[in-house]
């Protein structure tokens, strides 16, 4: 009985120094994926507009509350916005933790305000393939230079290099003459820290002391998504060169149906929302001003081939300015930021398909409808609209029309023949009254 117990007390021993064992193995697991370091993954992706200056800032928000060890903000933009980009230039600096910023994955660049937002940042690194700068001022009111914008914009860049003692005299000329490095050359030239092929790589090297600002302990840091909100989202995917020339397009082709029919006003309000809407874009964009008045012309000569009739040249000359203007709309020195050539051969199509088509089907039915030359209406039966005595209204033709009776009297309802034009006035009798028409001379007299 004795050994009984005692064996029933070893084994409760030994169950006991499993459970203790296991439960501190599971907790010292645990303790060590809590010391993990978390670093807050964002992406920069596309043109630099305030929806995505406020998913950056966001961004590092959340980092700062959520105790994360870095931001990395991977960044692949043509530019935009120079009040976006400002944004997240004070939001960088003004960061309790610590920012890296990496141009990537292979074949990104930091243009223009993307070069501005890799130089506020403390660490700054770039794939190979990659490459940074030509951050002249651009969008439509940046295309006609203003030397005082073109200074404020060195001033400024001058002062992100010096700050984290880069090369502040590139970064000027990235400015005023637009130059451009590869990631090679700009680590040579002191603009950027690291060269890295992948996050993982950059996140190891930033706690190096090669680097002038290191960033310790992020070798084998988690690294967490941060997603933009729908909004966001939506909003931002509209910030497209492709999208900004369709709703320009689309808004200049909607002003010239109202041009060519006024009375619908659902084509002028249309027209009036989708190049407002198209413009704002084109500002985030390195737009030519060059190339959105090739295509003004080209919406013009639209208009004024179906009013003047030209049966069509002047709509052959507006698709050579519209496939013009598509491609010198953007910056070619910017490759990114240009019209998709099978948006714009298909849209070219389309748009002669429609002139050729649809509107001069709308022009006829319109001119169905329209008032026709007084000096066709000599000799016309109309039908009395309100009671002649002796003048009054008709109808003639499905239009309504002055008329005074050259007789008496005549009731609301009868039918007239229209026997002289005066003016805008028709001189009428009663159909059965009038045995033959007289002659009209040009001017609508007897």
């Amino acid at each position: 009985m004795v050994r009984c117990s005692q064996r029933v007390g070893r084994g409760v021993g030994g169950a006991l120094l499993i459970v203790l064992a296991t439960g501190w193995a599971v907790g010292a697991r645990a303790d060590a994926g809590a010391a993990r370091p978390h670093v807050l993954s964002l992406e920069l992706t596309g043109v630099v507009d305030p929806f995505m200056a406020s998913y950056v800032e966001r961004g590092i928000r959340h980092a700062r509350d959520n105790d994360d060890q870095a931001v990395l903000l991977s960044i692949d933009t043509p530019g935009g916005l120079d009040s976006s980009m400002r944004r997240i230039v004070r939001a960088i600096l003004a960061s309790q933790v610590p920012v890296i910023c990496y141009t990537a994955p292979q074949g990104a660049r930091a243009a223009s305000a993307g070069t501005f937002i890799m130089l506020a940042c403390p660490l700054n690194a770039m794939a190979p393939g990659t490459n940074i700068g030509a951050a002249h001022p651009v969008g439509v009111s940046g295309v006609i230079e203003q030397k005082k914008v073109t200074n404020d914009a060195a001033a400024f860049i001058r002062s992100l290099a010096e700050r984290w003692h880069r090369n502040a005299g590139w970064a000027e000329q990235a400015v005023r003459s637009a130059v451009s490095a590869s990631a090679l050359e700009a680590h040579r030239l002191g603009e950027i820290d690291v060269i890295a092929a992948s996050p993982r790589v950059l996140l190891c090297a930033a706690g190096r002391s090669t680097v002038a600002r290191p960033v310790p302990g992020l070798c084998n840091a988690a690294l967490v998504p941060f997603h933009r909100t729908l909004a966001e989202g939506i909003f931002h995917a509209f910030a497209d060169p492709n999208v900004a020339f369709l709703f320009v397009n689309l808004g200049f082709l909607a002003l010239v149906i109202w041009v060519i029919h006024p009375g619908l006003h659902v084509s002028l309000l249309a027209g009036v929302v989708l190049t407002v809407i198209g413009l704002l874009i084109l500002d985030t964009l390195p737009v030519q001003l060059g190339g959105l008045v090739l295509l003004a012309t080209a919406a013009v000569l639209f208009a004024v081939d179906v009013k003047a009739k030209a049966h069509g040249f002047l709509t052959a000359g507006g698709l050579v300015f519209f496939v013009l203007g598509g491609l010198l709309l953007f910056d070619p020195d910017i490759p990114s930021a240009r019209v998709s050539r099978p948006l714009l051969v298909g849209l070219a199509i389309a748009v002669g398909i429609f002139m050729f088509v649809l509107v001069r089907a709308l022009l006829s039915t319109r001119v169905t409808v329209a008032p026709v030359g007084t000096q066709g209406l000599a000799g016309a039966v109309a039908t009395t609209t309100t009671p002649l005595d002796p003048t009054g209204n008709i109808r003639v033709r499905g239009q309504w029309w002055s008329a005074e009776s050259t007789g008496g009297p005549i009731p609301s309802g009868t039918r007239v023949r229209v026997v002289r034009v005066d003016g805008l006035t028709l001189e009428v009798e009663p159909q059965d009254e009038a045995a033959t028409v007289p002659e009209v001379n040009e001017k609508g007299a007897p």
